[in-house]
């Protein structure tokens, strides 16, 4: 697949995301189950212009996005959950990719309409400790983690009523 032109319209794709979106919801209600792989596109792209970061070209390398402006230079691993029912519990996120170069990991988490509701952030150090921690479990998978976990060890950096949180940027620099 080829990229798209520097002169598409960004409105295009927007648009193209909106009706994603639609038709997940629209499947989820009448199958009963989620149209595989379309909650890490559509959160994706929700991640990038809520956070202003620039999606990358090869997600080969592990790294979904490019911190601008505040997140300048932070490379972002990009994670979603749909969560259909509140109240059930271990809800968990994908595969992290360990092996590869990234600095942060966003979750974004949508409503039963794949809209996002809040979008939660952690540093690489603290979530790969956390993954080794939870190694032992006979759930864990490699690189994997629950919903619950990453929300206790990351920050909530941006809410639907809120909208981006301006609390202490972590900045990937800091010790260098």
């Amino acid at each position: 697949m080829s990229d798209p032109p520097d002169n598409a319209n960004p409105y295009a794709v927007d648009r193209l995301i909106a009706e994603a979106r639609r038709l997940a919801a629209d499947y989820r209600r009448a199958t009963g189950k989620p149209l595989p792989g379309v909650s890490a596109e559509i959160a994706e792209n929700d991640a990038a212009r809520l956070l202003n970061l620039r999606l990358a070209k090869d997600e080969q390398a592990g790294v979904d996005a490019i911190g601008q402006g505040r997140r300048e230079g932070i490379r972002y691993q990009i994670k979603s959950r749909a969560i259909f029912d509140e109240g059930k519990s271990g809800h968990r996120i994908g595969q992290l990719k360990t092996d590869k170069q990234w600095d942060a990991v966003l979750l974004v988490l949508m409503d039963e309409n794949y809209e996002p509701f809040e979008i939660h952030e952690c540093d690489r150090e603290t979530l790969l400790d956390a993954v080794a921690e939870s190694a032992g479990s006979k759930r864990a998978k490699r690189g994997a983690l629950s919903v619950a976990k990453f929300k206790i060890i990351g920050r909530l950096v941006w809410t639907r009523e809120e909208g981006e949180i301006d609390d202490e940027i972590w900045d990937n620099q800091a010790d260098s």
